[in-house]
């Protein structure tokens, strides 16, 4: 019985590798351009790899490197963190409801490695998530981006300028990849991903809202705003079986 258990496990966590490659090998470029980056602001290599270590947050790390060159205070940088990833509360929240019973501690764990990546992978799984394919998708991206900053920091000041411009779309490639799968499986994803588009480009582009805020609303809005509309048209979501 034991055995068996351990191997379910052994075999979740395996699973949760490879459906983490993907992510781990998209990170790459995008961390060593974050780690050429913050040399030229002035980190050291300790600095890079520690941000990269305790934050784990992509966007959140090239804003705060910003924010350093531009001389902002640590209060700044820490609030403006803050309010681009408070995304992170609502994705933590529906994963919690797909993930297996746990103990606290490690939701706890798991949960830091929840990214825009890690929680599209996790989320278009089918199915209740297990803890182990969660620690796989999250140990094998964590590790990526971590090592790839310090070796961005040593090496990707070596690298060709063209390379590196062309490292910062890398990072929209890679998520517009993870999202794809989804939009062929349900049209109520393709409706709302449109929205929530259109509703964060007229937050941030006419009213002014901070891009952080601009997420959180559209993201809700758009939640909100399409689920009323399935339900009160009557429109069943269809899904593509491949038949």
């Amino acid at each position: 019985m034991a055995s068996s258990i351990a191997a379910r496990k052994s075999s979740s966590f395996q699973n949760g590798l490879q459906a983490g490659v993907s992510i781990a090998i998209g990170y790459i470029p995008i961390a060593i351009t974050f780690g050429l980056l913050a040399k030229s602001a002035g980190l050291t290599v300790s600095e890079t790899v520690l941000m990269s270590l305790l934050v784990f947050a992509g966007a959140a790390q090239y804003m705060s490197l910003n924010m350093i060159v531009l001389g902002s205070g640590v209060f700044e940088i820490v609030m403006t963190t803050f309010i681009l990833n408070i995304r992170h509360f609502l994705m933590s929240a529906s994963l919690n409801e797909k993930v297996e019973e746990q103990k606290l501690w490690k939701k706890s764990l798991f949960s830091f490695g929840i990214t825009d990546e890690t929680f599209s992978v996790a989320a278009i799984k089918e199915g209740t998530l297990q803890t182990g394919y969660m620690f796989g998708v999250i140990l094998i991206s964590y590790s990526s981006w971590v090592i790839s900053s310090g070796v961005g920091y040593l090496i990707g000041s070596s690298l060709p300028s063209s390379l590196q411009e062309s490292m910062a779309v890398a990072l929209y490639a890679m998520f517009v990849g993870l999202l794809i799968p989804s939009l062929k499986k349900h049209r109520k994803v393709v409706f709302l991903a449109v929205v929530a588009a259109i509703l964060n480009t007229l937050f941030t582009s006419v009213i002014g809202i901070a891009p952080g805020w601009s997420i959180v609303l559209a993201t809700i809005m758009s939640a909100v705003g399409i689920e009323l509309l399935f339900r009160s048209s009557g429109v069943r979501e269809e899904e593509n079986n491949g038949s």
